[in-house]
């Protein structure tokens, strides 16, 4: 192995030690910054990364809650239990988990977050904001990997990225952050996805190469280039032969790509720990808005 590794970790552990400092800096007679969180339903990984976040709010000093909602809740329930939300004063972000059950409309109910209180950065309003390059909110595994690349002192500008999925929550955010004219971005942004066919044609050229699709270990080595930055977002569980039945593994064969990449984030351990680490600094960022 010769790529160095990004330790998302203690970078997603500077951080929220940045927002600690920043919350223990506040006057003693200010209201704390605040973080709802809502979750449908009883998804296992739901419920982890939840409890998660809630973990990490008290270590920061955020005040934080979550409400647990029956999957059979309705719709307009959900909504007038964010209306309620969105009024109270106490709460700064806003954050409902997901997926949601089938029979509630997922945009629906992330248009009925105030903007101000987006704090995942999923509302059309803010979507519009950060296409323009004038974000409130930046979304938080994006940011995440924009956050690791400059604590690495790894430039992207005019560098080749490549993104290799183009989700809602990844990869369309993050080509937007890349391509903005900023000290931290102005790359020059491919987005490739399933309908490429063969990908490789466009991973080979990466300078920066993302990620982002959702299928165990695609990536293989012989589809990097020879000292790229390799950015791992996919989490998936594959069979193991140990006590759990699985391990975790990402979008990228690990131990292939790392043979030619110059860095290399693991899985896990690199990209996760920064995306709760992030949702910390918009909750911050939104306390601060509010606050005036």
């Amino acid at each position: 192995m010769k790529a160095q590794i990004i330790d998302g970790k203690s970078i997603a552990a500077r951080v929220r030690e940045e927002v600690r400092e920043e919350v223990a800096a506040l006057e003693p007679r200010d209201r704390p910054p605040g973080l709802a969180v809502i979750l449908v339903g009883d998804d296992p990984a739901s419920q982890v990364y939840v409890r998660s976040k809630g973990k990490a709010c008290e270590e920061a000093g955020i005040h934080s809650i979550t409400e647990t909602l029956p999957a059979s809740v309705s719709e307009s329930q959900l909504l007038e239990r964010i209306a309620q939300l969105n009024r109270d004063e106490t709460f700064h972000g806003i954050l409902v988990q997901l997926p949601l059950p089938k029979h509630i409309n997922t945009e629906t109910i992330i248009e009925s977050i105030t903007p101000e209180k987006d704090v995942d950065c999923f509302h059309p309003f803010n979507v519009g904001r950060l296409a323009m390059g004038a974000p409130i909110f930046e979304p938080a595994t994006p940011a995440g990997i924009m956050e690791l690349l400059k604590r690495q002192n790894i430039s992207p500008v005019g560098k080749h990225a490549v993104i290799v999925g183009r989700s809602n929550i990844v990869g369309k955010p993050l080509a937007n952050l890349l391509m903005q004219k900023h000290p931290h971005a102005n790359a020059v942004v491919t987005v490739a996805h399933s309908a490429v066919g063969d990908i490789s044609r466009f991973t080979r050229q990466a300078d920066i190469l993302v990620a982002a699709i959702g299928q165990p270990e695609l990536i293989r080595g012989d589809m990097v280039k020879e000292g790229a930055v390799v950015i791992d977002v996919g989490v998936n569980r594959v069979e193991a032969p140990n006590p759990k039945g699985y391990r975790l593994v990402g979008d990228v064969a690990f131990e292939e790509a790392a043979e030619k990449a110059g860095y290399i984030t693991p899985v896990p351990g690199g990209v996760g720990p920064m995306t709760i680490a992030m949702l910390l600094k918009n909750t911050m960022k939104a306390y601060r808005l509010q606050m005036g």
